[in-house]
């Protein structure tokens, strides 16, 4: 029986990556039913294996989310061409000229890796492991399913999902272009599907059998709702809608954003290198079109962070329904637990959206 199936409320708390998910988050939405993820993405395995331990067995089913590895770039011309852009404000402010660093490709996979299936033997692990930015092998998948783990993969568009299921994946997380973070194609050069999340779940649905997971702008009880009436779907994932939540480590910066909501979201690479959503700044709207220079344009733009220009606050298109909330009310409120009319909740778009 798979995990979807055993789920009292099928809310996932989507796996968000530098900071927003937190282990007390996770707990949170265990507690009650749901089910939540460690985003160990960005995470180096000796700050991710600790996590793994302060998550409280006892709370419930819980999942973990790692990056896949990132083929090296044949050149480094385009992201050299994306410093000397920068140079300017950068000599601005008095700061030395942004360098091209070295950079970990593979995200420090086999740490991770081996880390989560020493907690699982151990019976202190999670239940799920969710691969983004690519799939498992079918050795690693193996290994999963050996330690009692799941395997779950992100999937941007049907011949991703395909691929995912020839290598034994257990379920599909389908992302459409409504969602926040970065856009989990399989290639930081790939662009992403523009097709909403409800065609983008359709056109899954067609070439394979695996329950799915739907991810992007669900933030109310009616988006959820619809969202469950999809063809193969067993569960939502919602990530912003639990970027205000008391358990989340959201940034006291990133939580003022949030909460004024002023800010329209934008998808551009001018967030870290790679296609993303997230609020726009002067920045952004100034470098829609920027080369794929993932990670490297994260790391040079961490001096500029800071200042208003250059914030760093990824986000779904619904962002400013997230509820200043705990995280189990929040689950409560999307699954219409707590008495919330999920068929009259005005969300301001037609029964096809997302």
């Amino acid at each position: 029986m798979s995990i979807l199936s055993q789920l009292a409320v099928p809310v996932i708390a989507a796996p968000m990556a530098g900071g927003p998910s937190t282990p007390r988050l996770v707990e949170a939405v265990a507690r009650v039913g749901g089910l939540g993820f460690l985003a160990g993405g960005v995470l180096p395995a000796e700050k991710f294996t600790p996590q793994l331990g302060e998550v409280d067995p006892a709370a419930g089913t819980w999942g973990v989310n790692l990056f896949a590895r990132q083929n090296p770039y044949h050149s480094l011309g385009q992201i050299r061409d994306v410093a000397r852009m920068l140079e300017p404000y950068f000599a601005e402010r008095g700061l030395e000229r942004p360098r091209v660093s070295e950079v970990d490709y593979d995200y420090g996979w086999d740490g991770k890796f081996a880390a989560v299936l020493d907690a699982a033997r151990a019976g202190r692990g999670p239940a799920v492991v969710s691969c983004t930015f690519g799939r498992f092998t079918l050795e690693e998948t193996a290994a999963l399913h050996e330690a009692g783990l799941e395997a779950w993969v992100t999937v941007t568009h049907e011949r991703d999902a395909v691929a995912a299921a020839r290598a034994g994946a257990d379920a599909l997380v389908v992302q459409g272009p409504e969602a926040g973070g970065h856009r989990g194609t399989w290639t930081v050069e790939t662009l992403p599907d523009l097709r909403p999340l409800s065609a983008l779940v359709a056109a899954v649905a067609e070439v394979t059998d695996l329950p799915l997971v739907a991810a992007g702008g669900l933030t109310t009880p009616r988006r959820v709702a619809r969202a469950l009436t999809w063809p193969g779907v067993a569960a939502v994932a919602c990530g912003s809608a639990f970027l205000l939540a008391e358990e989340a480590g959201t940034s006291a910066a990133n939580r003022q954003l949030l909460a004024a909501g002023k800010a329209e979201t934008e998808t551009t690479r001018a967030f870290s290198g790679r296609h993303a959503r997230g609020l726009e700044t002067a920045f952004t709207r100034a470098h829609r079109e920027l080369p794929p220079s993932y990670p490297q344009l994260n790391m040079m733009q961490k001096p500029l962070r800071g200042e208003p220009e250059f914030a760093y606050c990824l986000a779904g298109e619904n962002y400013r329904d997230a509820k200043a909330a705990p995280a189990g009310e929040i689950v409560k409120y999307l699954s219409g637990a707590d008495g919330a009319d999920r068929g009259t909740v005005d969300d301001g778009r037609s029964d096809d959206g997302a």
